[in-house]
């Protein structure tokens, strides 16, 4: 017989009677709660359960959130079942052993440019602005360096990108629809050494350049301007609204500004003084969602719906190797090497501008501090750029980047000791240290690909590093072991506060960090605890005593 409904009492004693401090409870939830009013309290929730002979069923609804499990219908061969699971989050485990001009472990999976923390990519700088810790924006050498290496893989692993020249000023020459008065030429530029279109709109509304051509929207073009004021700007068509939305790149120190003109909006990214060569690499369906987003439209648009309708320029100025594209990573991932080697400072950092507040305010970073992580993932990327270009200025930038490993915290580097005695590579180097995990193994890896790629007699100090680094980590990893999952640094021990329990994320990037490591160090201790703590997420406990 069917089961029949029925009404639950959970109940539980507990320390405090504020629902805040009730671990797990659901918030919808808490509205039936009773909790009664003198110690120990008790506490009592009825919710709709169903018992069918011996067995309760609970909802689900309740016990995802109060065992932080999940779980969701799905249907297989036209029946409905539930598919239940502990963790949200995917293991990479590797087949070869980790190759330092290959793939970034499994950075090809990484949308940098599409996180809700990134405000847009920069016109100017051709990376990422960060709004995570300062809503105005900030450029974040770590999601700079993800930014690039995610690229560098993506084109290890895409298929090889659909790549059309629509106009280089010399073999390759567009149709474009000049108004009367206005001008265009092709003209040899002693600054770039080849021929460039040179146009001059004088008073018209622009020349233009119909495209209308397939689902591509990578653009890349070379510009400049010789007038004080000018515009590209591109018209996106919604084939299924037939709405037009233009993208415009003009000369303003503005980052991103979106206008509306009675409901019609335009995006405009700002290209500073616009007199030198830019050399741009845009995602257009990227730049229109980041202008949706900041006009409060939401960023659900289709990019299979997306095509170019048209091109215009405005202004006097020179136009080079205008090129439409399905992707291009290569120049992304340079965009990235380029700007660490513009914004490394003489230290061999790249300082974070912007105040880091870390355990509520108990171990605080000022604007100026380096990250381990952030050092590690600049080398890492570096080291590639002279691995593919063999220019020297990437090489050099890489091997600097090591400095800040050799200084303590405290004298503005990123080295900390455990118990004075195992030196660790601080993601945050506050004082007190807080033993990140993850961010210390990515430095790791940094050292290891200059280790790997840079010629073997300017390593300097990166073998040490490296030696050093891996012995610390083998001894502290028990300590980020919780039973049943990790912590995500060790600030219960150094701080005094409870444990950061690592979300299921982070616990996946720790695991897939120690994989990745075990194939170029046999030791067996990674490969024990990494299986370890792959037990975890399918629910698997340490014992009891």
């Amino acid at each position: 017989m069917p089961g029949q409904r029925r009404r639950c009492i959970i109940v539980n004693s507990v320390e405090s009677e504020d629902p805040a401090e009730i671990a797990n409870i659901p918030p919808e939830f808490l509205n039936i709660l009773k909790i009664s009013r003198t110690p120990p309290h008790i506490l009592e929730l009825e919710i709709s359960c169903r018992k069918e002979g011996r067995e309760v069923f609970i909802p689900f609804s309740f016990l995802e959130k109060y065992y932080e499990v999940y779980g969701k219908l799905t249907k297989n061969k036209g029946h409905e079942q539930f598919e239940w699971s502990h963790s949200y989050s995917k293991v990479f485990k590797p087949t070869t052993r980790y190759n330092s001009s290959g793939m970034f472990m499994y950075f090809s999976n990484y949308n940098v440019e599409v996180r809700d923390r990134v405000k847009c990519i920069s016109a100017t700088e051709g990376v990422p602005v960060s709004t995570q810790w300062e809503a105005s924006g900030y450029y974040y050498p770590v999601q700079v360096a993800q930014y690039g290496l995610s690229h560098y893989s993506k084109n290890l692993s895409d298929r090889p990108p659909k790549r059309k020249i629509l106009e280089d000023g010399n073999l390759v020459t567009a149709k474009w629809q000049v108004p009367e008065g206005a001008s265009v030429k092709r003209k040899y530029d002693s600054e770039k050494f080849t021929h460039v279109l040179e146009f001059n709109s004088y008073d018209s509304a622009g020349i233009s350049l119909k495209l209308r051509q397939g689902i591509d929207l990578v653009l890349s073009f070379d510009l400049r301007f010789l007038s004080m004021n000018g515009s590209l700007t591109i018209f996106l068509e919604d084939r299924d609204r037939s709405t037009i939305f233009p993208i415009s790149f003009v000369c303003s120190p503005v980052l991103i500004h979106v206008l509306n003109s009675s409901g019609s909006y335009s995006t405009n990214y700002g290209l500073g003084s616009c007199q030198n060569w830019n050399q741009l690499t845009r995602d257009l369906h990227v730049d229109l969602v980041k202008g949706h987003v900041l006009s409060g439209r939401g960023k659900k648009l289709s990019k299979t719906k997306l095509r170019i309708h048209h091109l215009l320029v405005k202004g006097h100025g020179q136009l080079d190797n205008l090129t439409l594209a399905s992707s291009n990573h290569m120049g992304m991932f340079y965009s990235s090497a380029d700007w660490l080697v513009r914004h490394q400072d003489s230290s061999g950092g790249w300082p974070i501008g912007v105040k880091r507040k870390i355990a509520s305010g108990k171990a605080d970073l000022d604007p100026g501090w380096y990250s381990a992580m952030g050092q590690g993932q600049a080398m890492s990327l570096l080291i590639r750029a002279y691995y593919r270009s063999g220019k020297s200025h990437y090489l050099e930038a890489a091997l600097k980047g090591m400095k800040p490993f050799s200084k303590s915290s405290t004298e503005g580097g990123v080295r900390a000791y455990f118990m004075n005695q195992y030196p660790w590579y601080e993601e945050y180097p506050t004082v007190p240290p807080s033993f990140v995990l993850n961010g210390f193994i990515y430095s790791l890896i940094g050292l290891y690909d200059v280790l790997s790629l840079a010629p073997h007699d300017q390593v300097g100090d990166a073998q040490l590093l490296f030696d050093q680094g891996m012995h610390s980590l083998k001894k502290l990893l028990p300590l980020f072991d919780t039973g049943s999952g990790t912590v995500y640094d060790l600030r219960h021990f150094t701080l005094g506060l409870a444990p950061n329990i690592a979300r299921w994320d982070y616990h996946s990037t720790h695991i897939n960090q120690l994989l990745l490591l075990s194939t170029i160090d046999s030791d067996p201790i990674l490969t024990t605890v990494a299986g370890r703590w792959i037990s975890y997420m399918s629910g698997k406990r340490a014992a009891h005593n």
